[in-house]
């Protein structure tokens, strides 16, 4: 099955190259056999939405044996924002809602979208597998460890919580542009994009992965897939006694850490054919293929509202510029049921 071989993938190299072998085995063109270029749609933005939509994008190009080329950039939800709101890309993956400032600069630019929830997210705090102290941690040792007022001050375990070890304290974390550093601060430190400076970024959580994965004293956290992929060279935290799971996300107990996650599709693009097929297989095909890339499926009744919100083309935003922390399945259902 195609999306085994991502699943493959994913647990044996990184995003990037992933990326490279989706483009090269799924997206190139059939030049040689037609005179005629494939016609292309443009993803970029959440790393975390990342695995879903190469899941998309390789069984829709298989099945329109492709005659239609689908890349998918991994730029972050912010850095997919800029390039959506400018009309630079077709759709945009993200890990949080569109904020306020997002929503002015599309408006500026004359960029009319649809907001499609696709998933749920158990976003995961990690640490080395000979780490034997940290199994659970309370969300305001989080915080301590990664508030502004941390950096060069907090830097040891035992700093952290009495009893830990003396040794170095190895931070990996979402980068700027993230959604999942958007969400992450403002769930745990109580402010969006509040944190420490001195630990090591990045947009692609592969390089977050191998970070924490090689150094006994480091702690990270990103989208619950990628933990999922690489659960033999990482261990999951327990936050508040609970560990990330669907079951967790699905009865509402793993919080503040759970999230929906989206697509955002450019109205003016959903116009062409093309990329109106896609995206309406995109939300029939989510409830088989997102448990394949380990994300928390939504209830039927979501993807039928989505559908119908793609269908009757609503535009617009359910969250007003603001992306809510522990926003519960249910919370999410009743907000797009009511729209």
């Amino acid at each position: 099955m195609v999306v085994n071989k991502l699943k493959f993938k994913l647990n044996r190299l990184t995003l990037v190259g992933v990326m490279a072998i989706v483009a090269t085995t799924i997206g190139v063109s059939v030049s040689s056999v037609k005179s005629q270029s494939p016609a292309l749609i443009k993803i970029d933005g959440s790393s975390t939405v990342y695995p879903i939509s190469a899941a998309v994008a390789e069984e829709f190009q298989r099945a329109r044996r492709n005659a239609i080329r689908v890349t998918v950039g991994i730029s972050g939800t912010g850095g997919g924002f800029k390039k959506f709101c400018r009309g630079e890309t077709d759709i945009s993956n993200a890990s949080r809602p569109i904020l306020a400032e997002e929503l002015q600069a599309c408006r500026a630019a004359g960029v009319q979208f649809i907001e499609l929830p696709v998933a749920y997210d158990a976003l995961t705090v990690v640490v080395n597998p000979q780490n034997n102290w940290a199994t659970n941690m309370t969300v305001p040792e989080l915080k301590k460890m990664w508030e502004p007022t941390a950096q060069g001050s907090i830097t040891k375990w035992n700093q952290v919580r009495q009893g830990w070890p003396d040794a170095p304290l190895k931070l990996f974390g979402a980068g700027a542009d993230s959604g999942t550093f958007d969400y992450f601060t403002e769930a745990i430190v109580g402010k969006s994009k509040s944190s420490r400076g001195d630990y090591t970024a990045s947009e692609d959580d592969n390089v977050l992965v191998q970070g924490v994965s090689r150094d006994r004293n480091a702690l990270g956290y990103f989208g619950y897939a990628y933990y999922e992929a690489n659960k033999a060279r990482l261990k999951a935290v327990a936050i508040n006694g609970v560990l990330p799971s669907r079951q967790a996300v699905e009865n509402g107990s793993y919080k503040p850490l759970s999230r929906p996650i989206f697509i955002y599709v450019n109205a003016k693009s959903a116009q062409r054919n093309e990329v109106r097929d896609f995206v309406n297989f995109y939300i029939s095909n989510a409830p088989r293929l997102v448990p394949v890339v380990r994300y928390v499926p939504l209830p039927a009744q979501v993807y039928r509202i989505a559908t119908s919100h793609f269908q009757n083309r609503k535009l617009g935003t359910v969250f007003a510029g603001d992306a809510p922390v522990g926003l519960t399945i249910q919370q999410l259902l009743q907000r797009e049921a009511s729209q």
